[in-house]
């Protein structure tokens, strides 16, 4: 019985996430009310709120399900060894696609991961450190196949990394990256002008 109400909770959360992608994106964040929510998941208004206190929370929820999505997708499909810029395009590509197929979506998801509104700061700063980390083992192991200089702080260049992709981003939703193809490759170059001065120098004689 525990598990058929196990599985009964993950699709009633999954119907609500899905009933949310879609209506965010058609009628966006702020016109979508709960009450729209949950007929659109076909369950009760109450039942929304045992699971989400806010709107702001089911969008949070779509972040820690994709960060969940990234680990997965590294240990699957790039080698451990693989070099480092090769692992930041492969996972910021992959949340570009994620974050990207519904447009409309996808503005909402970025505008309340950037700019928490109060109700949501714990629980956003928790996933954003789970984020961080994540990046975190990633150079850490990439410094010790030396591929990343010691002296730097790692937090730091997390932040780095996603800046620059957030620039990519910003740059398809305005149009002056197009193409799925043009936001890979204007992220490889900033990628590796950024790890050119990361990496470690040789010893001077």
């Amino acid at each position: 019985m525990a598990g058929l109400r196990e599985q009964k909770k993950k699709q009633t959360r999954a119907a609500i996430m899905e009933a949310a992608f879609t209506l965010f994106g058609e009628r966006g964040y702020e016109n979508t009310s709960i009450s729209a929510l949950s007929k659109a998941a076909g369950i009760g208004k109450g039942t929304v709120y045992s699971y989400f206190r806010s709107k702001s929370e089911i969008l949070l929820a779509f972040c820690e399900d994709e960060l969940e999505c990234l680990h997965l997708e590294l240990q699957r499909t790039i080698p451990a060894d693989a070099p480092l810029e090769e692992k930041l395009l492969h996972v910021f590509m992959h949340e570009f696609r994620y974050v990207t197929k519904n447009k409309g979506f996808g503005r909402t998801l970025m505008r309340e991961v950037i700019f928490p509104k109060e109700l949501t700061t714990e629980k956003s700063r928790k996933i954003e450190e789970q984020f961080i980390q994540f990046f975190v083992i990633m150079f850490t192991e990439a410094q010790t196949r030396g591929q990343l200089r010691r002296d730097i702080d790692l937090t730091l260049t997390c932040g780095h990394f996603y800046a620059l992709y957030l620039m990519a981003l910003s740059a398809w939703y305005s149009g002056r990256l197009p193409e799925e193809d043009d936001v890979r490759a204007a992220m490889q170059v900033m990628f590796r002008q950024a790890l050119s001065g990361l990496m470690p120098q040789p010893e001077l004689p």
